[in-house]
């Protein structure tokens, strides 16, 4: 082999390198775009914090709480959630506070209970008296406190992906400080669930990946951690469980890090019906049809005068 031919060779595989190395660039920017596109919305002061929503569709009103380390989009639209309820539903969907296109606040006492009033708070913002509420991981903590400190405002209300632990013994509370810590000090974090402890499902590789991306590059960190912080705000004890007044419905995967919280709840919550979305874990669950299935069958079930297609928002 002749000089010249070993510097075209070295040329070429150069060449073919660093078109490699822009093609994963490109991929990569194109990413991160459609991770943090938006669709249009709007947006109102709740309590001096603004509160990112946005509004589509027609028929019985929707309210949809997003999972943690995301956003509305993200959760709901992305999976099509979003525009197969828009079909025959008005659907609501925002970002709660710390996250997305809502404010961030840095102090955990702007956090807890007070994310469950955001909701309340849209509502009177919107003129809505009693909706249907559905709540994702984070958003489901979220619904599921707020099915017993505001039961007049639901016709029901839908957990997915989420559970109850019982704050009186309740491994993830002890570890929220250590969640906490890594997020202020700009580390990725695994997902929650992941430090709830006990006999149950590990958070899947690609859920993993996702929560310490989203985590570490594309939230604020400091109002993560006082997000976290505050999560011990929206604890619900044992006998409020069992008083809780409106019809909950909650759909999760058998593999879902989840499930023994959803477990926990049979038998506590007066009016729960379960649904269980077989080989499916926390992350894989939003991609399944049966999933939606299962969430409009929910939603037809309780949507109130007027039914399926009929604007609700008298109680």
């Amino acid at each position: 082999m002749t000089s010249r031919t070993r510097k075209s060779g070295t040329r070429r595989l150069l060449l073919t390198a660093a078109a490699g190395l822009i093609v994963v660039a490109l991929a990569a920017a194109a990413g991160v775009w459609w991770i943090t596109r938006r669709t249009p919305g709007e947006s109102f002061n709740s309590d001096g914090v603004r509160i990112f929503y946005s509004d589509e569709g027609s028929g019985p009103p929707v309210v949809l709480l997003h999972g943690f380390a995301v956003n509305s989009d993200l959760n709901w639209r992305l999976p099509g959630i979003t525009p197969r309820l828009a079909r025959e539903f008005r659907v609501i969907s925002m970002d709660l506070r710390g996250h997305g296109l809502s404010g961030k606040p840095r102090d955990p006492a702007r956090y807890g209970a007070a994310m469950a009033e955001d909701v309340v708070r849209l509502l009177d913002h919107l003129g809505m008296r009693k909706v249907q509420l559905v709540g994702y991981s984070l958003g489901g903590i979220v619904a599921l406190k707020l099915a017993v400190t505001h039961p007049e405002r639901w016709r029901s209300v839908v957990l997915m992906g989420a559970g109850w632990e019982d704050p009186q013994d309740s491994v993830f509370l002890k570890a929220l400080d250590g969640i906490a810590a890594d997020l202020a000090a700009g580390r990725g974090v695994p997902p929650l669930a992941s430090r709830l402890g006990g006999k149950r499902e590990p958070p899947g590789l690609l859920h993993t990946l996702e929560v310490r991306t989203m985590t570490r590059f594309l939230n604020d960190g400091p109002a993560l951690a006082a997000m976290v912080r505050g999560l011990r705000g929206l604890a619900v004890p044992r006998k409020a469980l069992r008083g809780i007044s409106v019809p909950v419905c909650s759909i999760v995967g058998t593999r879902d890090p989840m499930r023994p919280g959803v477990d926990a709840m049979r038998g506590l919550v007066p009016d729960l019906s379960v649904v269980y979305l077989e080989g499916a874990d926390h992350l894989s669950a939003l991609r399944r049809p049966a999933l939606q299935d299962a969430l409009l069958r929910c939603l037809r079930q309780h949507a109130g005068p007027g039914g399926r297609g009929q604007a609700s928002t008298s109680p």
